[in-house]
């Protein structure tokens, strides 16, 4: 199981265009992941949709900080590796030093992946 990693709000001004942007990025990762024989995930998958069920009104609202990255912090925990995409971001930053520090593979080109035994 890999957890891909990317940018969600960083660059964005929170205009939720840009937003879908980003995780589209993030789900064609995941996609040729999966087409690899992996199973991806993305904390966006699992938090978005339960920010919306909490009434999450904005990306940065309370609801937001008390979800979001949270998620994505507990997916890690059970995931293999990491792979890192896109532009800067404090939290997919986060998501990979953590990784590394408990032993995980990093990866920052879907290249660089390898085919799933």
């Amino acid at each position: 199981m890999i957890l891909v990693a990317g940018p969600y709000r960083s660059g964005t001004g929170d205009d939720p265009h840009k937003l879908e942007a980003n995780v589209r990025a993030m789900n064609l990762s995941a996609l040729h992941l999966f087409r690899a024989g992996h199973l991806p995930v993305t904390g966006e998958a699992l938090a978005l949709p339960l920010l919306d069920a909490a009434g999450g009104a904005r990306p940065g609202d309370a609801l937001f900080d008390e979800i979001f990255h949270p998620v994505a912090e507990q997916l890690l925990a059970r995931c293999d590796a990491v792979l890192r995409i896109g532009g800067p971001s404090e939290g997919a930053d986060r998501m990979v030093a953590r990784a590394r520090a408990e032993g995980r593979a990093v990866y920052t080109d879907l290249a660089d992946v390898p085919a799933a035994r």
